[in-house]
């Protein structure tokens, strides 16, 4: 058996981008609140956040990816409203909690 190779998180890409310009500040809360949501007190790979996310939003906003809403998960670690472990860049090989 062989070892899994870490791939990281695409870029946007132009379509995708030209929908995240028109999301409103109100898009982003809803957003960031389904991604915190998904979350728990619990370590979670962030594979596992992203993909519940994506699905639970699609027919919302069904120009955005996988690929945003790790950003998004990301921007949420930064601000400290997830903690993170491993590398983000990676969502195969790094989890997220809500901070106790």
């Amino acid at each position: 058996m062989s070892e899994e190779i870490p791939a990281a998180n695409p870029s946007l890409s132009a379509e995708e981008q030209s929908v995240v310009i028109k999301l409103t500040d109100t898009d982003l809360q809803i957003i960031d609140a389904e991604i915190l949501a998904n979350s728990s007190n619990r370590w979670h790979k962030v594979a596992r956040v992203v993909v519940w996310t994506e699905k639970a939003l699609n027919d919302r906003y069904p120009g955005l990816s996988y690929i945003f809403y790790a950003h998004r998960l990301r921007s949420l670690a930064e601000e400290g409203r997830l903690e993170s472990q491993g590398n983000l860049e990676y969502m195969r090989f790094s989890e997220v909690r809500i901070p106790e």
